[in-house]
């Protein structure tokens, strides 16, 4: 491996597992994550994919010495650095995999390079979290409940980090998973988690839509409140070839809550791929 390579590979803290002679699945997580948040999914790929996971910079394990407020001030960031995983470790035909706002990352990254990817599977997925009425869109959230929920972020991290976790993960019933994801915010530099959750909360990919050529497969959770059922169909909408899958899982983290049935859909869409 090239100086740059491995410079890749340990900055975002990639990991690789599974078979290695397997058709590639690759899992990006969302914010306040890190890949780790994918441990109970990963399991179920590992006999006949090569799996691959990663940290974005600002995230989990990455190295913060190669954070640029800057570059992380947009999805585009976050972009360039998921493709340049893709090339570190000279993958092609990738599936991949990515929650929340790294779907947006990965609808971009499909735009700019869509010959790396054969497939995309967007996990409570959503094109802009603000509403827009001229459009008639609904992305669940005023642009006062944003600034808002940004202003929060701002004056106490750890306590917004307490009070999004269980809005989030949308499962009271298990408090064990609601602290999980408490416990991963909490993990992430707060001045890091202040830049990425305006990307997240701010970013607007709409206009990206009509130019995503590579199938994608959208999977809508029940009562989620961050990416309510209007965003699912929008999607679907606008994406060439897409499919949607209604999950039973509640809240916007159903590779946690309900691990088997996030799974068993990905899978089950991926049967239908003859290659």
């Amino acid at each position: 491996m090239s100086v740059d390579t491995l410079s890749v590979i340990d900055r975002h803290n990639v990991t690789v597992g599974g078979r290695p002679d397997g058709p590639v699945v690759l899992f990006a997580h969302g914010f306040g994550c890190d890949q780790n948040m994918w441990h109970r999914v990963v399991p179920f790929f590992e006999d006949r994919f090569r799996v691959v996971s990663f940290d974005h910079m600002g995230s989990g394990q990455s190295d913060l010495a190669f954070y640029e407020p800057g570059r992380y001030s947009t999805l585009d960031g976050y972009v360039a650095d998921l493709l340049a995983v893709c090339e570190a470790l000279e993958l092609r035909d990738v599936v991949l995999v990515a929650h929340s706002v790294a779907a947006m990352m990965a609808i971009k990254a499909a735009v700019a390079n869509p010959e790396t990817f054969r497939r995309l599977i967007l996990v409570a997925p959503s094109a802009s979290y603000i509403n827009d009425p001229s459009e008639s869109y609904v992305g669940g959230f005023t642009q006062e409940d944003i600034h808002e929920l940004l202003e929060s972020l701002d004056s106490n991290y750890f306590a917004w980090a307490a009070a999004l976790a269980p809005i989030v993960m949308g499962n009271p019933g298990a408090p064990e998973l609601t602290g999980e994801l408490e416990a991963s915010f909490c993990r992430t530099n707060p001045d890091t988690a202040r830049n990425f959750a305006r990307v997240t909360f701010l970013s607007d990919i709409r206009a990206d839509l009509k130019d995503v050529s590579v199938p994608a497969l959208i999977l809508q959770c029940s009562e989620d409140l961050l990416a309510p059922p209007e965003v699912g169909r929008y999607l679907h909408d606008q994406l060439a070839g897409s499919t949607l899958v209604g999950l039973k899982a509640t809240g916007h983290v159903p590779q946690a809550s309900a691990p088997e049935e996030t799974a068993r859909a990905i899978l089950q869409y991926l049967q239908s791929d003859p290659s």
